[in-house]
């Protein structure tokens, strides 16, 4: 069962690749995203048994070296994750919104693991696409007290440490707003 999910973000491009590919070559993970994002930097994700994933993660912490940014994994990553990051989920009935806007990519994943735990709220996308400057950001819907009970959570936990920029709770967006963030 995949479970985990392990985040590697590289300063170099080409090292980024090179990593990436022996990661893959010696580790039963499955690649989830691995793309140039600005500004230069390479962003790998992958899932799979936490156990393959921890030894993933610690390969590319390994061959990373001076080029490594961040090499982290999330244990037991909430199903709904996945969907979010492959641009998959279901994005019917949304009223309410909590948007949360990280300082690096990976933290995007993280902060939504940790909202989609805090709080019954489903997760919508997770966005940590090139155009961004290296940033990523979560949206997430649900009843408003949710939201803002997933908002504080990742607040509490990332805002004192600089890695949230902004998080946000809407209530009731605007049925053009909502369709327009999607498409």
């Amino acid at each position: 069962m995949k479970n985990s999910i392990g985040l590697l973000e590289f300063k170099s491009i080409a090292k980024g690749i090179e990593v990436t590919d022996e990661v893959m070559k010696s580790s039963h993970v499955e690649l989830l995203l691995s793309n140039a994002i600005c500004p230069g930097k390479y962003v790998t994700v992958f899932t799979g048994e936490l156990a393959q994933v921890k030894n993933a993660v610690e390969l590319g912490k390994t061959l990373g070296g001076v080029f490594r940014i961040e090499a982290q994994m999330i244990a037991n990553v909430h199903p709904d994750i996945l969907p979010a990051l492959s641009g998959t989920a279901d994005i019917d009935g949304i009223e309410n919104v909590g948007v949360i806007e990280t300082m690096s990519a990976l933290n995007a994943i993280i902060t939504a693991d940790i909202a989609r735990k805090a709080a019954n709220v489903r997760i919508v996308e997770v966005r940590i696409a090139r155009g961004l400057g290296g940033k990523g950001f979560t949206i997430f819907s649900g009843e408003i007290s949710a939201v803002r009970r997933a908002v504080a959570a990742v607040e509490e936990k990332f805002v004192p440490m600089g890695d949230v920029l902004c998080a946000v709770a809407i209530s009731n967006a605007h049925p053009e707003l909502v369709r327009k963030l999607f498409t």
